[in-house]
């Protein structure tokens, strides 16, 4: 890292830390962050769940299994106690986004790992804009006063030369926490969210994935057949528009103007319709015939939304589906949950999970540029990495494998309200088959969400620069579109030619 690159990453930090003390205004924040040509805050949020879906009560005990580290029978229990003749006393600093799943894993944690082994964890959760102002500060400063931190999979080109490779520690006998089995981890997670260039760099831990979502009710009164088809899922939209609009529209989306959400909605599309944002030259292609294909068709499901979509983020989105004003739609699976909960839902019961429609064409990632994976299930999340700088790289590495493992994850998963899991065998754990039901904290989305990671999952470029490409110019011309202030061959145009920019200057 060249001394440019440093000092720049010190003022991303402490333009980030004076907005949080309130020395500047968000404004001026978004400004010095745009003019220093590094993460746009608007895309730091990527799916984030600002609300917790309701958590399974009864804390950390009441979902262990027999490869808990808490039952003093297993082996990761002894594993733990031995680990603390070597590590007892030493800290760790883990800094994160402060997610349901990692509000669990810390809960978790409290009771488990830092008793057994003497480790003294200190894991700050705080928004993803802060977490981004620590680790930044700290791969400029390298003092080592991070261990682990939360990597959005949008930084993995930037940070990327920052984090311990992985592989090493994989084969270290001494250290291999009894179990672990990295081979059980859902390969498209490691591919597309924890690796760059095809090297691994860190763990997969926090990944939310878009899933069809629908009204049974509805569809059974109107006799609709469950969407196959992008043409099938416009023919449904309109027909619960027309039957039942203005009290049920046919569907919803985030739409916030110069909102990441709204730039992740239309990936949905362009990719459907055959378009990529970058060819396999790594020149854009966002404005050919395909992506011009996909901005028409996402403008006419526009039609059938409920009006102060242009307003929604992700969270509008799921909070119209949950009063009842949406019929179907495509969204983060981890919102599910609330539908089944009756402080949240005013349809508790009635929703269900289905794949998302099949795409009329999809460019193969050959045909793309930058890792870009088109699919119909677009995907956000975050691995752990091991900073380079720790200077305690085997207590961490011991650490990420627990939080990381098999048992933990599948109780983050519940404990946290249904969020979704990494692994194979999470997906086949009796305690979340158990939860497959009508109730705060379902999982009964569950198969649909494995379904879209294995076989439908849609990966945004990594292209360095994509955090600050991807909002402050293709979510602001993407607004502009949806607003009728400018046509469709105008907004791709103005894409393309700040996608150029961008990568000229790589």
């Amino acid at each position: 890292m060249g001394e440019a690159e440093r000092q720049r990453r010190l003022r991303v930090a402490d333009t980030i830390e004076d907005h949080h003390r309130g020395h500047i205004s968000r404004r001026q924040m978004l400004a010095t962050l745009a003019e220093l040509g590094f993460f746009s805050l608007a895309a730091l949020g990527g799916c984030r769940r600002r609300s917790s879906p309701t958590p399974i009560r009864g804390g950390p005990r009441l979902d262990i299994g027999p490869d808990s580290a808490l039952d003093p029978g297993s082996e990761q229990h002894r594993f733990l106690e031995d680990a603390r003749r070597t590590f007892t006393g030493t800290r760790l600093r883990v800094v994160g986004e402060n997610t349901p799943p990692s509000r669990a894993t810390v809960d978790i944690m409290r009771e488990e790992f830092i008793p057994l082994t003497g480790i003294d964890v200190e894991w700050e959760l705080l928004p993803l804009d802060r977490v981004l102002a620590k680790v930044v500060a700290e791969t400029a400063r390298r003092t080592g006063a991070i261990d682990v931190f939360y990597c959005d999979q949008a930084w993995l080109g930037d940070l990327y030369g920052d984090m311990v490779d992985p592989r090493p520690l994989l084969a270290r006998r001494d250290l291999a926490y009894p179990g672990y089995d990295f081979d059980d981890f859902l390969p498209p997670l490691i591919r597309h969210v924890a690796s760059y260039k095809g090297e691994l760099a860190a763990v997969p831990f926090d990944i939310p994935v878009w899933i069809m979502i629908y009204r049974r009710d509805v569809f059974e009164e109107l006799d609709l057949a469950v969407p196959r088809t992008i043409p099938e899922y416009l023919a449904a939209v309109k027909a619960i528009f027309e039957a039942h609009a203005p009290d049920v529209y046919g569907t919803a989306e985030g739409w916030k103007a110069g909102h990441y959400s709204l730039l992740q909605k239309s990936t949905t599309w362009l990719w459907g319709h055959g378009g990529a944002f970058f060819g396999a030259d790594e020149r854009p292609t966002i404005d050919d015939d395909a992506a011009a294909l996909g901005m028409a068709y996402m403008l006419e499901l526009g039609k059938y939304m409920p009006p102060g979509v242009t307003t929604w983020d992700w969270f509008g989105e799921a909070n119209s589906f949950a009063t009842g004003r949406a019929g179907i739609y495509i969204g983060i699976g981890e919102f599910f949950p609330r539908y089944d909960d009756p402080a949240t839902s005013s349809i508790v019961g009635l929703a269900e999970a289905a794949p998302s429609p099949a795409a009329l064409s999809l460019r193969s990632p050959t045909r793309c540029g930058f890792e870009e994976t088109p699919g119909m299930s677009h995907h956000g999340g975050s691995s752990l990495a091991i900073s380079r700088y720790s200077r305690n790289v085997d207590a961490a590495w011991l650490f990420l494998q627990w939080a990381t493992s098999s048992d933990v994850t599948t109780r983050a998963s519940l404990l946290g309200g249904g969020s979704s899991p990494i692994r194979y065998s999470n997906y086949r754990d009796p305690r979340v088959k158990a939860m497959a039901k009508v109730a705060p904290g379902t999982t009964r989305h569950f198969d649909v969400t494995l379904d879209a990671i294995m076989n439908h999952l849609g990966t945004e470029p990594h292209l360095p620069g994509w955090a600050r490409l991807s909002v402050d110019s293709f979510a602001v011309e993407l607004g502009k579109l949806t607003t009728n202030q400018q046509s469709i061959e105008a907004t791709l145009r103005n894409m393309a030619a700040a996608a150029e920019k961008v990568v000229e200057g790589r």
